[in-house]
């Protein structure tokens, strides 16, 4: 088995342990942040485009950046300042996943780039804010259905969906 096959199913069987042993359902679950990421080491090796993948990258560290936000609001953890603590989760989560793509050389590399911008890189802008952007209008039109959901699992569908209908006009963009 090559090296980087060895990598990949060692970081779904991760995933799937982890998946196993997850908390019961939160704001976004952390079931549904293993699952994506399991899932991108899985486009890496079935040679998805780097913009694809930086989608749901941007959409997993906005997830999970939320869900330790809410996490630390029920342990009423503030830090004194609870704007510079949820700034400074963003910021550790983002760099934390940057920081070794680029070490590695998977952000960077002059041929992988799309409007001038690297493909990775783009990708995990745009999916963050449309993957915030999903989150804050289910959330508005929750507050104006009574509080209640207008179908099932909307909240997971919105964003995912918007993840999804991005990633079809990415393929297409870069085919």
């Amino acid at each position: 088995m090559s090296k980087k096959s060895s990598y990949i199913f060692t970081n779904l069987g991760l995933g799937a342990f982890l998946g196993l042993i997850a908390a019961p359902a939160q704001a976004i679950c952390p079931v549904c942040i293993v699952a994506v990421g399991a899932g991108l080491g899985l486009s890496e090796y079935l040679g998805i485009d780097d913009s694809i993948a930086g989608l749901w990258i941007g959409g997993l560290l906005v997830a999970i950046s939320l869900w330790t936000i809410e996490y630390f609001n029920k342990k009423n953890w503030t830090w004194g300042n609870r704007d510079l603590r949820d700034i400074t989760i963003f910021l550790l989560y983002y760099t934390f996943t940057i920081w070794p793509l680029w070490a590695k050389d998977l952000i960077g590399h002059p041929n992988h780039r799309l409007f001038g911008i690297d493909k990775l890189i783009l990708g995990i802008i745009l999916g963050s804010i449309f993957f915030a952007l999903a989150n804050f209008s289910y959330k508005r039109l929750k507050a104006k259905n009574n509080n209640r959901a207008y179908f099932p699992f909307q909240k997971v569908v919105m964003p995912v969906a918007t993840l999804l209908i991005l990633s079809f006009i990415f393929y297409f963009i870069t085919r």
